[in-house]
């Protein structure tokens, strides 16, 4: 039998396939269909079917706006592809390579007006309040966006203004799809307020864990390369608190290492892997990965609706948690 996530991706998936944005120029249309395609986690649309199942039943009856959710992500990736002049988008060519960038642009543009198209169908009562949920999300992201581009041009980066980057880039998606199912669901202020919040702390816990796998991870179950981050010098947790702890030799081996224009990838990455292991970084970023995830969990047993029905949802989130890619 499938467990609770599984019938929710088999659904969510579904409902995609199916999904038509529009026909003419085709080469409008075509990217939108071709990046929903792509396939990915589905987090957050299936976090909003959990939200919503914590209070009713009939969880299929809003796939439509947990697909809504997965659309605008993707619509953000689309866009973060160009800024990033990302070749490859999971394993397969991105669309501004696969078409061009003006499109690209344009498809993700008319991709945000479809989102809206799609949380228009909602009952009334509940419009204006999604929508304004909705569109301080979207800012937010945007913002975040803005901060790590910004980030990138800056020599030292505040710990307290990166967890305000990803919470802003990342978190405030999750938090709002958990909100989104809580609304639909017809659950009381104080309810969705929980379940934003809980999605806002683990957000930033994922993305904190995934700086850490970024280095430290198995390549046989990573997916990616190991040591990224640390070949293109992004302002990661570990990299802001080396420049911060680093002190005499490691400070100036460190500063080396981020200014060199050529060098050995692998080279760079044992070297600074070297240097974060001699300041127990992992170690530190271990302990702010579980303060955030266990500030969610206290937020979900705040729900009015009790453990028993948050155990699935708990279960998920944990899996996650677990992860090595």
């Amino acid at each position: 039998m499938a467990s609770p996530a599984q019938q929710y991706l088999t659904w969510i998936d579904q409902h995609i396939a199916r999904e038509r944005y529009g026909k003419t120029p085709a080469s409008l249309y075509e990217p939108i269909q071709y990046i929903m395609s792509l396939g990915g986690k589905r987090l957050r649309p299936i976090l909003t079917l959990f939200a919503y199942g914590l209070f009713r039943d009939d969880v299929k009856s809003i796939i439509k706006y947990a697909v809504a959710v997965e659309a605008f992500h993707n619509f953000t990736l689309m866009h973060d592809d160009i800024m990033d002049k990302a070749p490859l988008r999971r394993g397969k060519i991105t669309v501004h390579k696969k078409w061009n960038v003006n499109t690209a642009i344009l498809s993700g543009d008319v991709m945000l007006v479809k989102v809206y198209d799609m949380f228009l169908t909602v009952e009334s009562q509940n419009l204006a309040r999604i929508i304004l949920a909705f569109n301080k999300c979207a800012a937010s992201v945007c913002e975040g966006q803005q901060w790590d581009m910004e980030f990138e041009k800056e020599k030292y980066v505040s710990e307290a203004n990166y967890i305000n980057m990803i919470r802003l880039k990342t978190a405030a998606l999750i938090g709002f799809s958990l909100e989104l199912g809580g609304i639909l669901a017809g659950a009381s202020d104080k309810d969705c307020k929980a379940l934003r919040e809980f999605g806002t702390n683990i957000g930033i816990g994922f993305q904190l864990k995934d700086d850490l796998l970024d280095a430290y991870a198995d390549p046989k179950k990573f997916g990616k390369q190991v040591g990224g981050d640390i070949i293109a010098n992004k302002k990661t947790f570990l990299l802001i608190k080396a420049l911060e702890r680093s002190k005499g030799k490691q400070k100036i081996a460190l500063e080396q290492w981020l200014s060199r224009r050529k060098f050995n990838k692998k080279e760079k990455v044992g070297a600074v892997k070297t240097l974060y292991d001699s300041l127990d970084l992992s170690l530190l970023a271990e302990k702010k990965i579980n303060f955030y995830f266990t500030k969610g969990f206290n937020n979900l047993e705040a729900l009015s609706c009790g453990p028993e029905k948050t155990e699935n949802l708990n279960s998920f989130t944990k899996a996650l948690i677990k992860r090595q890619s």
